[in-house]
C-alpha cells in the first residue's frame, strides 16, 4: 500500500490534481491529526520506517552540512509546528528530512486558541493559523524524546505559556531550556509568533537579552554545548533587524531562524471577504517567499556571513530552496511547501541541491 501511494505522489501533477484536492476536503487540523496518528502507527510496524526511507529519502555526501557544530545529513528540515509534541520525529526523519524541529513547547500543557484555528488559502498556496501553541507541555515532550536515536537531529522550539506575562517570560524559557537540555541538539527561542497575545513585543533588544543571558549562564556549566537560535518575524523593520544583529554580535545567540509567520495580508489573491472572515492569524506559504529570502540575505550580508541562518518561510519550489541557500542560509525548513507539494517534496529539493552543489556560505 505504501509503495502504491509512493508511485502516485511521486508525480507532482498527480498529487496536486487528485490527492491534494481530496485531502483539502477535510479540515486542515483534522487531516493533520490523522497524519500524525498514521505515522505514529507506522512506528510499531517492523520494517516500515526502513521502507519509508527507501521511498522518500535521498542521501548523498554533497548534501551533508556541519553547522554550529552539528553534522546534518542534508540541509532540509521540518519547521516547528508539525510535530508539536515530539511524537513523530523519527518518522519525519525517515521521510527524508535532515532535521526535525519539534514544538513549540511550553512549560505547562495548553489547549491553544479556539477552533477552527488553521485555514488554507489554495489560490495563494498559503496557510493562516492562529494555533496559539497547543501542546502537551514540557514533561510529555521530554518523555517522547527519551531514547531518541542519536542519528535523528532534533531541535527544540521554545515558547512561553500564553498566561505567562511578558515580564515573567524569561523564567518560562529558562525552565524549558534547563529541562530539555539533554534531549535536543539545538534550541530555538520563539518570541515572534503572532498568535500569542503580546508575544512579538519580546523581540526588542532588551527583552531578548534578558531571556538569553539566563540561558547562556546555565549553558556555561554544562558538559555539552547546545546552540541557541532566535526565530524572528518577517514583519520586523530594518531598525529592528539591526537591533537583533547587535544582540547576535554581543554573544550568546548562535544563529537566526528567519522567518516566522506574518500578520500581513498584502498581495493575496484570495477574496478579501474570505480573508476577513478567517480573521487573525499568522500567514505562511508562497506570499512569504520574497520577504523571507530578502531578510536572510540582509542578515547574511550585514553580518558578513558570521552567523548561521536557517531560512524558512515560503519555500514552495525547488527554485525557492536554491534561492534561500544562495541568499545566505546554511539550512532551510519547510512546512507549507510540504503540505502543498506532498511528501516527495523533500526528495525533490535534495536532488536539486545535489545538482546545484550549493554549500553553506557561513564564514568560520
Amino acid at each position: 500500500m505504501l509503495q502504491l501511494y509512493a508511485v502516485l505522489i511521486n508525480d507532482l501533477t498527480m498529487y496536486k490534481q487528485i490527492i491534494r484536492p481530496i485531502l483539502f476536503q477535510i479540515p486542515a487540523e483534522t487531516i493533520h491529526n490523522c497524519i500524525v496518528w498514521l505515522l505514529r502507527g507506522i512506528h510499531y510496524i517492523p520494517g516500515a520506517r526502513s521502507l519509508m526511507k527507501a521511498i522518500f529519502a535521498y542521501k548523498h555526501p554533497s548534501l551533508e552540512r556541519e553547522v554550529f557544530g552539528i553534522k546534518f545529513p542534508n540541509p532540509v528540515g521540518l519547521a516547528a509546528g508539525f510535530d508539536k509534541n515530539a511524537r513523530i520525529y523519527r518518522e519525519m526523519a525517515a521521510m527524508g528530512f535532515g532535521f526535525v524541529e519539534i514544538g513549540t513547547v511550553t512549560p505547562k500543557p495548553q489547549y491553544g486558541n479556539a477552533k477552527p484555528r488553521i485555514f488554507r488559502l489554495p489560490e495563494d498556496e498559503a496557510l493562516i493559523n492562529r494555533m496559539g501553541f497547543p501542546n502537551q507541555g514540557m514533561k510529555n515532550t521530554i518523555k517522547n524524546l527519551r531514547n531518541r536515536p542519536y542519528k535523528t537531529i532534533v531541535g527544540g522550539n521554545l515558547g512561553k505559556n500564553t498566561l505567562t506575562p511578558n515580564e515573567s517570560a524569561p523564567a518560562d524559557y529558562l525552565k524549558l531550556f534547563r529541562s530539555m537540555y539533554e534531549y535536543v541538539d539545538y534550541f530555538v527561542i520563539n518570541v515572534s509568533c503572532p498568535n500569542v497575545s503580546k508575544m512579538t513585543s519580546l523581540q526588542n533588544k532588551d527583552n531578548i537579552n534578558e531571556i538569553i543571558k539566563q540561558l547562556v549562564e546555565f549553558r556555561r556549566g554544562q558538559n555539552n554545548y547546545r546552540p541557541i537560535l532566535l526565530k524572528i518575524s518577517p514583519d520586523l523593520t530594518i531598525q529592528q533587524i539591526d537591533d537583533i544583529i547587535t544582540v547576535l554580535s554581543e554573544g550568546g545567540i548562535d544563529g537566526i531562524v528567519a522567518t516566522n509567520t506574518s500578520t500581513s495580508r498584502e498581495g493575496l489573491h484570495t477574496s478579501p471577504d474570505i480573508v476577513n472572515q478567517i480573521g487573525n492569524g499568522g500567514l505562511s506559504g508562497k506570499p512569504l517567499t520574497k520577504r523571507s529570502v530578502e531578510m536572510v540575505k540582509y542578515i547574511h550580508d550585514k553580518t558578513e556571513g558570521r552567523f548561521p541562518i536557517i531560512g524558512v518561510g515560503g519555500i514552495m519550489t525547488e527554485d525557492d530552496a536554491v534561492a534561500m541557500l544562495k541568499a545566505g542560509a546554511c539550512l532551510i525548513q519547510i512546512y507549507s511547501g510540504f503540505i502543498y507539494n506532498g511528501p516527495m517534496f523533500v526528495k525533490r529539493i535534495c536532488k536539486r541541491l545535489k545538482a546545484e552543489s550549493i554549500s553553506c556560505s557561513q564564514k568560520s
